[in-house]
């Protein structure tokens, strides 16, 4: 018996592409009963800002052969039986392999990602055309245990000041779930490497402003009920959920862009894949021209600079990175002190 599919009508810069989907009754999110077919009717409604913000750069796929309560796998290369209108680039992940990764030049390639079982998009740094430098500074604020949205937008309001401080405009979108993340869009001269010390900077800038509030601390031994400033999602290979794309949970919350001010009574509940389009209609789009001024992180740079001069240098790397220049060792703090004793 043929499984059940149904045929989208997908416009784009070459004209309308039709794309078979299969399973379309299929249901991705159990709590919300939203569909495979829903969820790319979805992203062909907000085809605009969803590539604005996620395409023409390196993205991973997060797919799911059951529903999202299920274990799901990365993509980092192209699925197999791509057909002609999804592109890829050639990137340098930090264990210094090269492979191909999918690019998106129009939403039809994102809706066969879902016919590809996927939910989740993850953007590089950087764009395809120079994989190597990023154009945005990230900065993940992912609340502890004892802390909640509140905190985390307390924290944010206050980065914002500090990269204002470095020259830098901030954009703020829901994580789609508990946290927040930040985006700055820096002009592509620096490598991650460079831009990780920079968000480093930016972090340890903050913490000397909100010590109670915030920490960069790795180990979360040390991280107390602080909200942690995630530096290392700036590193090399390392992405957050896109702006726009769905979050893999039961109730089908996207991570949306807001207003700095509708940040204080923002609800990330709100926002799932059959409320987001409509959102869209009334109120546009918050990263419209986000591009559009880039900055730099010199500044960022000469306050990392001031720190090492101080005593502050690197901070400890992901697990699966190589040992890294000057990093500290790779221990949890209470087990470096017993094995002292």
């Amino acid at each position: 018996m043929a499984s059940e599919r149904v045929l989208l009508t997908v416009p784009g810069p070459d004209g309308v592409r039709e794309i078979s989907l299969s399973s379309p009754n299929r249901v991705v999110f159990p709590a919300a009963g939203v569909t495979k077919h829903e969820l790319a009717e979805y992203l062909i409604a907000v085809a605009e800002p969803f590539l604005a913000a996620n395409g023409n750069r390196p993205v991973s796929l997060e797919r799911f052969g059951g529903d999202v309560t299920a274990d799901g796998f990365f993509s980092k290369n192209p699925p197999r039986g791509a057909p002609d209108y999804v592109s890829s680039v050639e990137v340098t992940y930090h264990s210094g392999r090269h492979h191909p990764q999918m690019v998106l030049t129009e939403i039809a390639a994102a809706v066969w990602a879902v016919q590809m079982n996927t939910v989740v998009f993850h953007p590089w740094a950087s764009l395809a055309s120079n994989p190597d430098n990023p154009v945005e500074l990230r900065i993940d604020f992912d609340p502890q245990p004892g802390t909640g949205l509140p905190d985390a937008i307390v924290a944010a309001h206050a980065m914002r000041e500090v990269l204002r401080e470095a020259g830098l405009t901030s954009f703020i979108k829901t994580s789609g779930n508990r946290g927040l993340h930040l985006f700055a869009p820096i002009q592509p001269m620096h490598e991650f490497l460079d831009v990780r010390h920079a968000v480093i900077a930016a972090c340890r800038e903050l913490e000397r402003r909100l010590p109670q509030r915030v920490t960069s601390a790795w180990w979360k031994e040390e991280r107390g009920e602080r909200i942690f400033l995630d530096y290392n999602q700036a590193n090399r290979d390392r992405t957050m959920a896109g702006a726009y794309s769905p979050r893999p949970l039961p109730t089908a919350t996207v991570s949306t862009p807001v207003t700095w001010d509708e940040l204080d009574t923002v609800d990330p509940r709100a926002f799932t894949v059959r409320t987001v389009p409509d959102r869209l209609l009334a109120v546009g789009d918050p990263w419209a021209g986000f591009a559009e001024n880039p900055g730099t992180i010199t500044e960022l740079l000469r306050w990392w600079e001031r720190d090492v001069d101080n005593g502050l240098g690197e901070l400890p790397f992901p697990p699966d990175f190589p040992k890294m220049p000057g990093e500290p060792p790779r221990v949890q703090p209470s087990r470096a002190k017993k094995s002292a004793q």
